[in-house]
């Protein structure tokens, strides 16, 4: 049977599992005062943080979830995830409209990733 491995675990959830060569985060969100792009760099780099702790990277993203609070936000959101992702290495990804935990925040990213 293989480890599970848990980082920044707390009482109720850890920021990312590791089970079987294939890393989990829990959903990423951004800095509240900031825009939809401010948020989602923050996500974004959030993610890259915790996929280098768990000893990955974002060239190993095999899905993502995108939540957005707006779609209205689609286009400004993109524009930065297309900068931020490695050509050719684009994951499988969905976006979709959702009430986020707290009306300040945008955008929330959750991805898997390969270890």
């Amino acid at each position: 049977m293989s480890d599970i491995k848990r980082f920044e675990t707390s009482a109720r959830m850890s920021m990312a599992v590791v089970h079987n060569g294939v890393a989990y985060l829990a959903g990423q969100v951004g800095e509240p005062t900031k825009d939809i792009s401010g948020q989602t760099q923050d996500c974004l780099d959030r993610v890259e943080a915790l996929l280098a702790q768990v000893g990955t990277d974002k060239s190993r993203i095999l899905s993502a979830q995108i939540w957005l609070a707006d779609m209205a936000d689609f286009a400004a959101m993109n524009a930065v995830w297309d900068a931020w992702v490695p050509r050719g290495s684009a994951p499988a990804r969905a976006t979709g409209e959702a009430k986020l935990a707290t009306p300040d925040y945008k955008v929330e990213v959750i991805v898997t990733a390969a270890v």
